[in-house]
């Protein structure tokens, strides 16, 4: 008899929660559409953000890079842009080599090696070049994870039978070992069985088209100018855009950095070539205490393990704070010409190397 008394509060219930909710898709939609008036040319334009960038990224990175069944991808040889020469053998040009027949400089590294935002004679492997009057490789490749830094240097030493071997890295390099793709760029990664390193992803497959790597909520809030706006205020757009497939839990890669050393310990006695690791930093360690704190406790550890290892280190960190203004020394991401110099100085002072 009571039952349909019963039943009016919860339906009450139920058309305020609807009101609630529809208040609340209506309030988003009149700011989605306020925020594009405001900018008007979104206001016309409904494109899907996150496809959009991830196809820019993709046609850039194409264009410059090459995929590698073993290593991902390294740059296309005779590549050519505006500051940038890559030369036939995928080498970013360090300038005229010096005359002399002593052993090449093997430089490995991610984009901080390579010279992002400069141009090719602001790059340190091109400037070590000048100051030690030996030619040095730039074998760095932009987005390299220090798995891929070392591969790379494993796979140049026979070819070019340097004298000396400088493997720079920065911090989140080793974070990059626990993933088995960046930026849409599939990539070979380690497992770990007791203490030896696994091999997977080999051989690497070839860059996934974009349109096939958005989710559910990257083909629908991707759409939307509001929530493009909001990840970009809370700085999440690089994971938001990025197309990353990670395959072990943080901190794994501290693990596979440290025993990558082993391997870098081998191909110094192999090659006979000094191996020096060389630890770089991203701008963000200026800017956030406590960033700061967990990428030096990142770098310190893997800088203990290569000095277990009878690898030679250089730490650029005190360096870069004795400048006083250690901000001051990148472009935007990477470092300029007056940052790579100091890195070109403290790796020629590390290799005890003098102008020949």
């Amino acid at each position: 008899m009571n039952k349909p008394d019963a039943q009016r509060p919860r339906s009450q219930a139920a058309a305020r929660i609807a009101m609630i909710l529809g208040g609340i898709v209506a309030g988003l939609i009149l700011l989605e559409l306020g925020l594009r008036a405001s900018t008007w040319v979104y206001l016309f334009n409904w494109p899907n953000f996150v496809r959009d960038a991830r196809t820019v990224h993709t046609e850039r990175d194409t264009g410059r890079h090459i995929h590698d069944a073993r290593l991902g991808h390294t740059p296309r040889p005779a590549y050519a842009a505006p500051g940038i020469a890559i030369d036939a053998d995928g080498l970013r040009l360090t300038g005229e080599v010096p005359a002399g027949s002593s052993a090449p400089i093997l430089a490995v590294g991610d984009s901080f090696t390579f010279g992002e935002e400069v141009a090719d004679a602001e790059a340190w492997p091109a400037q070590l070049q000048r100051i030690v009057g030996r030619r040095v490789l730039n074998a760095g490749v932009s987005g390299y994870g220090f798995d891929q830094i070392v591969l790379r240097a494993e796979e140049l030493a026979p070819r070019y039978k340097p004298g000396a071997i400088v493997v720079g890295f920065i911090a989140d390099d080793i974070r990059r070992t626990e993933m088995r793709r960046l930026w849409g760029a599939d990539k070979p990664y380690y497992d770990i069985e007791g203490q030896t390193l696994v091999p997977r992803n080999v051989p690497v497959p070839p860059r996934a088209d974009p349109r096939t790597t958005l989710n559910f909520w990257h083909r629908t809030l991707g759409y939307s100018f509001l929530f493009d706006f909001m990840m970009q205020r809370l700085g999440l757009l690089y994971d938001w855009f990025g197309d990353h497939i990670r395959v072990h839990p943080p901190g794994t890669g501290e693990r596979i950095a440290c025993l990558l050393t082993a391997r870098l310990a081998e191909l110094q006695r192999s090659s006979g070539a000094r191996v020096l690791v060389v630890a770089e930093y991203d701008p963000v360690v200026w800017d956030d205490p406590a960033f700061a704190a967990k990428q030096r406790e990142m770098t310190g550890a893997l800088l203990a393990c290569a000095q277990k290892q009878g690898l030679a280190t250089l730490d650029s960190y005190n360096a870069m704070v004795g400048t006083s203004k250690p901000r001051q020394l990148y472009v935007q991401w990477h470092m300029n010409g007056e940052g790579n110099a100091l890195i070109a100085r403290l790796v020629a002072k590390s290799l005890g190397l003098k102008a020949e």
